[in-house]
């Protein structure tokens, strides 16, 4: 997975932390959680302010459809 890839890291991060409501998740945090998944393969450095806000709404879309 790249930063590119929201989707794809928003359902990992999903699968890891499905207790997790997105928006309570730093952005700092995020990356850090982002990094350290399995099939995360892309420049630590290449994240920014977008893509991290891509991937927190993605994941955030995921979360609240698995509330119920």
């Amino acid at each position: 997975m790249k930063w590119l890839d929201a989707e794809e890291i928003a359902l990992a991060l999903y699968g890891r932390y499905p207790d997790i409501d997105p928006l309570t998740v730093r952005f700092t945090d995020m990356r850090a959680k982002v990094i350290e998944l399995d099939a995360f393969d892309d420049d630590p450095k290449a994240s920014n302010e977008p893509r991290l806000e891509a991937i927190q709404m993605a994941w955030y879309e995921e979360w609240k459809d698995n509330q119920d």
